[in-house]
């Protein structure tokens, strides 16, 4: 394992949630201070020991089971959920990294990259699927049966924080808004036991998406969660970085709030 041990005034999106930031902190210093992160971890979804045993957990719940079509972020800890969805024949819609791309979005197809000779395993990693995946536009995905996030903190409320960039709660309420999630989809995630925490660690706003279920290495939770869902993109707690960092966004607006 690496320490790389830092802080919130260091942290890279942190100040925009100061609770939030505290305990970011501090789920970033038990992974290290217990030896379970794989890799550095501060200012990431931290990467953890048994990663691929919660892909196996997550793999076991009906909503798995019955998908054709998983959105899976594309951070480290998340590689064996990706791995283990194109070997079960499902597509995988993954982000480009922090949306830092002309395109948001890459689709990959199990049956493509077999017929290409591209390893799953490949695939799996964030530089492999935007090397090998195909590109492709919010207007143009179908609709996804289960969303995968990424996340530093969550409860057994289906509470959740990632990193602090607002990544997710972007995706997602992007993909409210045109369609390509409802209400019924499942959001889930893989974590470490650690990254689970009580539930009044983590207060959530409007724009923040809860989960349904979470996946650790030793246990499967079910949170029927009674936080409410957005119904489309908050575009006031949208970061002025965001809109200039993130290529396509600005244009996105402009066509999703011209309707």
């Amino acid at each position: 394992m690496t320490a790389t041990t830092t802080s919130s005034s260091t942290a890279r999106w942190a100040g925009r949630n100061a609770e939030k930031d505290t305990l970011r902190d501090r789920v970033w210093r038990s992974l290290e201070e217990q030896g379970v992160n794989v890799g550095p971890v501060w200012s990431r979804i931290p990467n953890f020991v048994g990663a691929d045993a919660a892909a196996l957990n997550l793999s076991r719940i009906p909503a798995w089971r019955d998908a054709a079509i998983v959105k899976c972020n594309p951070d480290p800890p998340q590689i064996p959920v990706r791995l283990r969805a194109l070997y079960d024949g499902k597509i995988v819609y993954a982000p480009v990294p922090e949306l830092t791309l002309g395109f948001p979005f890459v689709k990959l197809d199990p049956a493509v990259l077999a017929a290409k000779g591209i390893s799953f395993e490949l695939a799996a990693t964030s530089q492999g699927f935007v090397e090998h995946g195909e590109p492709i536009a919010f207007e143009d995905m179908d609709p996804i049966d289960i969303v995968v996030v990424g996340c530093v903190g969550v409860t057994r409320a289906g509470g959740r924080t990632g990193k602090g960039g607002g990544f997710a709660d972007l995706e997602l309420g992007i993909f409210r808004e045109t369609g390509t999630v409802d209400a019924k989809t499942p959001v889930v995630t893989t974590v470490h036991a650690v990254q689970v925490v009580p539930d009044e660690e983590i207060v959530m706003l409007g724009h923040d998406s809860p989960l349904d279920w979470i996946a650790t290495p030793e246990e499967l939770i079910e949170t029927r969660t009674r936080y409410p869902r957005p119904t489309g993109v908050s575009w006031d707690f949208v970061q002025q970085d965001q809109l200039d960092g993130i290529p396509f966004l600005k244009d996105l607006r402009g066509r999703l709030t011209a309707r």
